[in-house]
């Protein structure tokens, strides 16, 4: 089926529920609000848009990490990052994640609550040709649970820190993943130093970002990600997998939540440099460097 063709099944199945699940009415009406600022580079989402490299870097380094390690050993080159990859972007925006995995090769749909975003993005998307793999959808993630359609990568940045009941939102995320696919996230840990700096700073001080914004509580730390998925069991597993299956494997193996095995899940922190006014990509197991923005990688279980 034609990745258009599979577009316009997916919006029937959308517009056929209203069950919207884990949204914050709130949450949206303020970015709502805010979604013609989407691509001013000065402007509400300016730090996004410097992440959005450093966040692309990371998706493309852990693919092809994974692919090499999977090719180990045979003649057949890997394959090459994105390219062709069925990718569905939670949370989307208007659209900054979402045009540059399609750039990279990779047939992309976006997805967003907020149907002003999604008019944004697909304004912005309108203008290039080249972005003939990429497609929005006003929708939530517990909505396209719906269709039967799976994606060998997921990505949520930025959102679960604005949304209701987040053990849901990254079941249905999670659920969204092809067997041996890819859930990528970005958030905020619930740190003093990130009170500090994305609260305090950032929207009473600096007024970078529009009061409000942010909401302490909801933050989450990396390890209650892990521990999370340290418990979650797929409720579908691989075709091949099924006459030897019994119970589907967690996503990650018991272990400490600050360190699981690592090819199974990673955290990075995202680290803003002033002086050069750009999002770094911490090393492996720098020291506090998760305390305050991060982003994480897990793999869905074959079986």
């Amino acid at each position: 089926m034609r990745f258009s063709s599979v577009i316009r099944t997916l919006h029937r199945h959308v517009h056929s529920s209203a069950n919207h699940g884990t949204i914050s009415a709130s949450e949206i009406a303020h970015f709502s609000r805010l979604s013609s600022q989407w691509w001013d580079e000065q402007g509400e989402f300016g730090f996004l848009h410097k992440m959005n490299p450093t966040r692309v870097q990371f998706i493309r380094e852990k693919l092809e990490e994974v692919s090499l390690r999977e090719h180990e050993g045979r003649e057949a080159p890997p394959p090459k990052g994105l390219r062709g990859l069925d990718v569905l972007d939670v949370g989307c925006g208007g659209g900054l994640l979402s045009e540059s995995l399609a750039r990279l090769g990779a047939n992309t749909l976006g997805i967003d609550a907020s149907e002003s975003n999604i008019k944004i993005a697909k304004l912005h998307a309108s203008a290039d040709p080249k972005l003939e793999r990429l497609s929005y959808l006003h929708s939530s993630a517990e909505l396209l649970l719906e269709s039967s359609k799976r994606y060998d990568v997921v990505c949520s940045m930025e959102v679960i820190e604005h949304v209701d009941h987040p053990a849901t939102f990254l079941s249905s995320c999670a659920e969204l993943v092809k067997p041996g696919g890819h859930l990528f996230l970005s958030t905020i840990s619930r740190t003093p130093l990130a009170y500090f700096l994305t609260i305090f700073m950032a929207e009473n001080i600096l007024r970078k970002v529009s009061k409000g914004t942010h909401t302490y509580s909801k933050f989450i730390k990396p390890t209650e990600l892990v521990s999370f998925f340290q418990k979650y069991r797929s409720s579908s597993v691989d075709p091949q997998y099924l006459e030897h299956a019994t119970l589907p494997k967690a996503w990650i193996s018991p272990s400490s939540p600050e360190s699981p095995p690592s090819t199974e899940a990673e955290v990075r922190g995202l680290i803003y440099h002033p002086l050069q006014a750009k999002w770094l990509l911490a090393s492996r197991d720098a020291w506090a460097t998760t305390h305050c923005n991060y982003i994480f990688w897990v793999r869905k279980p074959f079986q």
